[in-house]
């Protein structure tokens, strides 16, 4: 059964895209639309500056994981992950961090199982009603398509709404199921990350109350208090709620908020090293746009900036947006001394860990600590 779904999901894309060499051109290679005024030449100019370093990377990993029985979580998997999983080793490597791989070993045929027992119709009825919401602009999710990954959407999400009672179904996942078909081209194997991410990497967050989704928004606003100061005063002066600018950002894991190259790379820290990365990411967008936030004069134009923040230059290339705080200075020698294009690709290489940098220190302890007094704060009130 495994082989089937995965070769179902093989075909889909493979017949799709290249059934007219046109609709090769027009979406990217996870089947979305690029937009009218995407700019192709600029495109292809950035990938062929960079295919020698990506190339390399994908030979890295796939050594390490022929000399690998069974992943570890070390210092060496962490800098391998944080650099970006390549999309051919990215199921695998989320299924062993995150515990998936494990739990599918332990409990064979139980996804069939869900799949196969008596469901309840109030959990179809509103998975179906979101089913045309889900990635109108991708071509795998369209009805028309032949064969439909919307099927596959509605078996993982039906399955994981009778495995996980507490939470069913709400919208937010089915962004989620979506973007774990695209990748795994299984819907076990995302059926068991699902329950990763929403069992045990974010508990809470899907739940009726959404207790978990409440905290982390808030502790979002003490890590921007402390953090950025600037911004967190401007949102203090003018009332503004987090929930109001960042509730998209978490519930749907940035998903259809940032570039989906972007979306990936955040994803591989999300699967190996947890929730914290969510707010990493959150601070590096903050921080750097805090002069744009800063300026606003009424909270509608608050909401504004923080939807323009998550567009741009800035994200759209996930490279730069993970990058070191030292671009800059690193540049201002270099360039004295280097080419162009070795510029480049030196930035290129250093260009990794932004968001792993520009927030500053942001520790386990600190984050369970804030979740501790937020989530008292938020049901004591």
């Amino acid at each position: 059964m495994e082989d089937t779904n995965k070769l179902y999901m093989e075909n889909h894309f493979n017949d799709s895209a290249s059934s007219d060499s046109n609709d090769c051109q027009r979406v990217d290679q996870y089947g979305f639309e690029r937009a009218e005024d995407f700019n192709y030449e600029s495109y292809e100019d950035f990938m062929s500056k960079h295919l020698a370093v990506v190339t390399r990377r994908s030979k890295k990993w796939s050594k390490l994981l022929q000399d690998t029985v069974k992943i570890e979580k070390n210092i060496k998997v962490k800098r391998y992950v944080r650099k970006g999983v390549p999309c051919e080793h990215r199921t695998q490597i989320w299924m062993a961090a995150s515990g998936a791989q494990d739990q599918l070993d332990r409990n064979p045929g139980y996804y069939h199982s869900l799949l196969k027992a008596e469901h309840d119709p109030k959990i179809e009825e509103v998975i179906r009603a979101d089913m045309h919401r889900t990635f109108p602009d991708n071509i795998q999710f369209r009805a028309s398509s032949q064969p439909c990954l919307q099927k596959a959407l509605f078996n993982v999400l039906l399955a994981y709404g009778h495995h996980n009672k507490d939470v069913g179904y709400c919208q937010g996942m089915n962004f989620i199921a979506g973007y774990l078909l695209i990748i795994t081209k299984d819907e076990e194997k995302s059926f068991w990350l699902m329950d990763a991410l929403l069992g045990k990497i974010l508990p809470d967050y899907y739940t009726p109350t959404m207790l978990g989704l409440q905290v982390d928004q808030e502790v979002l606003g003490e890590l921007v208090r402390m953090k950025v100061p600037a911004v967190w005063q401007v949102m203090n002066s003018h009332n503004v709620m987090w929930t109001l600018v960042v509730s998209r950002w978490f519930i749907c894991l940035y998903v259809d908020i940032l570039p989906v190259e972007t979306v990936l790379r955040i994803w591989d820290c999300l699967f190996y090293e947890g929730s914290k990365i969510l707010f990493r990411v959150a601070l590096t967008l903050i921080g750097h746009n805090q002069n744009l936030i800063s300026q606003a004069q009424s909270l509608s134009e608050i909401c504004e900036r923080f939807k323009q923040i998550s567009h741009g230059e800035f994200v759209e290339d996930c490279h730069t947006f993970m990058q070191v705080n030292s671009v800059d200075a690193v540049y201002s020698l270099t360039k004295l001394i280097l080419t162009d294009l070795f510029i480049m690709m030196c930035l290129f290489v250093i260009s990794l860990q932004k968001i792993f940098m520009e927030p500053g220190g942001l520790s386990t302890a600190t984050i369970t600590k804030l979740r501790k007094m937020c989530r008292n704060r938020i049901t004591s009130a």
